[in-house]
């Protein structure tokens, strides 16, 4: 038997560095314009990722968090309504009472059971996929009000329908969130939304056939989130972590490729100081570029009073209403868009959202100079099956507006409250200082400075839907 010769430790050094340089090379291929390109669309197409692993960050990985929920796949909900101490999401709903919960699939399916309603309370489960797409609903519009049992699986699940389940709903992220909303009807009811919430249940589906859980998923190295790393090249390190929990969708398999030669989406965490100089300033300047570009779509299409139902909903719907009625190539701008303005807003025939960014004039809102009114005709109210509301937002941080009142939205639940015009019109005052004793009920207390304003329709009729009803515009009324 011949004696194998060992490689000498010199040669391996040589050869080690050898591939270390040819890696690094491979980003050295790219010249700047190459890497403000990839960036400024990578930018674009990854920033609902990263919105959203902000919240995942708060809600479920940092228990420091005042924000913190609990582990994945455990129901977390709190029977009360939103306020400006909440800030983990911009643009908040305060009608509905919620539980919010992140799952992970990646080993296993869960088991969702839903309690029969009471027939006149809206509820909804609106899950939502890493990239933000709502790929699926249970409650009063989608499913009904019975009691059911629904199981979520990742799309590569191979198991067959377990007996007493209804359906069976794919997701094509290992992890998705879920926000459960339950109508509040006036503020003696909160007793019965905590009992209907504590009927909610959510189970691997281990637990549901009774059999051991399957091994946990392994410990990822999750990187700690950092406020305002969504506006700059830093968002890159969130993306490239988020991707990889993703299913591969043909269709984008050469952007992924082109996302991969600046070290997103690879195996090898991104690393922006691995860039020369150069490519690093081309970097920045590309996220400018899409962060720009996002502004100008909102510019372009933020007045259009059926946005909303262009801009929420699934995969497929994202990728048809780009082409319809943008004609886009892609869908990516859209959802960037509402990921930035209204982070988890429901699909079109859950819900709609006229959204008021200027007033009748076209000119920004800005209480700190002006009064505002917005006036309903008497047959002209928001055409729904449940309810509509109208929130007023700061235009600065996006949240709810601290006041006086803690009053943070006014909606038809409060028709009786309302004081009603001579001629059976409603009209609703958006201003910093009361509008008079005898009107307070129809007030809605703004900031001293800029604000924007959100109306939502739960269960919107057609005419709502196809434009035949025009929500009314903000008027300045000094």
């Amino acid at each position: 038997m011949t004696k194998e010769k060992s490689i000498p430790m010199k040669t391996i050094w040589v050869l080690l560095v050898g591939l270390i340089l040819n890696s690094c090379n491979l980003k050295n291929e790219l010249t700047p314009d190459q890497a403000k390109e990839i960036a400024k669309e990578a930018y674009i197409y990854g920033f609902p990722l990263v919105v959203n692993y902000k919240t995942l960050y708060a809600y479920t990985l940092d228990k420091n968090s005042t924000e913190y929920k609990g582990e994945f796949n455990i129901k977390s909900c709190e029977a009360r309504v939103y306020t400006p101490n909440d800030k983990a999401i911009v643009t908040p709903n305060s009608d509905t009472p919620y539980c919010m919960f992140w799952s992970d699939i990646s080993k296993e399916p869960v088991v969702f059971s839903v309690p029969e309603m009471e027939a006149e309370r809206y509820y909804s489960f609106q899950f939502i996929d890493l990239f933000t797409h709502n790929f699926a609903y249970i409650g009063t519009l989608s499913t009904g009000n019975k009691a059911g049992k629904y199981l979520i699986a990742s799309s590569s699940w191979e198991g067959d329908k377990p007996k007493g389940i209804i359906d069976i709903i794919r997701c094509e992220s290992d992890l998705f969130f879920t926000i459960v909303r339950t109508q509040l009807m006036d503020e003696n009811d909160l007793n019965k939304v905590e009992a209907i919430q504590d009927e909610y249940q959510i189970q691997l589906l281990s637990s549901y056939l009774g059999k051991e859980a399957v091994k946990a998923a392994d410990k990822k190295d999750w990187p700690v989130w950092n406020e305002g790393d969504q506006f700059t090249e830093a968002s890159f390190k969130y993306i490239d972590v988020v991707l990889n929990l993703t299913e591969k969708i043909e269709s984008e398999t050469a952007l992924r490729e082109k996302f991969a030669k600046l070290g997103i989406g690879t195996s090898e965490p991104f690393d922006f100081e691995s860039f020369e100089i150069e490519i690093q300033e081309a970097i920045k300047t590309g996220v400018k570029e899409g962060f720009a570009e996002m502004e100008e779509f909102i510019k372009q299409h933020g007045s259009d009073p059926l946005g909303s139902t262009k801009m929420f909903g699934t995969r497929s719907f994202l990728n048809q209403s780009a082409k319809e009625n943008y004609e886009l190539e892609t869908m990516f701008i859209l959802r960037a868009v509402v990921a930035h303005l209204g982070l988890y807003g429901n699909s079109a025939a859950e819900a709609t959202y006229p959204t008021y960014l200027v007033d009748n004039e076209g000119n920004g809102l800005d209480a700190a100079e002006n009064n505002y009114t917005i006036t309903f005709g008497k047959t002209e109210l928001p055409p729904v099956k449940a309810f509509w509301s109208f929130t007023m937002y700061d235009g600065k941080t996006q949240l709810l507006i601290d006041n006086p009142l803690n009053r943070y939205l006014l909606n038809s639940p409060m028709m009786d409250d309302f004081v009603m015009n001579e001629d059976g019109s409603l009209t609703l005052y958006m201003q910093k200082e009361s509008p008079g004793a005898a009107l307070e009920a129809n007030w809605l207390p703004a900031p001293d400075g800029p604000f924007y304003a959100v109306m939502r329709l739960y269960g919107p009729k057609e005419e709502a839907l196809k434009g035949t009803w025009i929500n009314p515009q903000i008027v300045k009324n000094n």
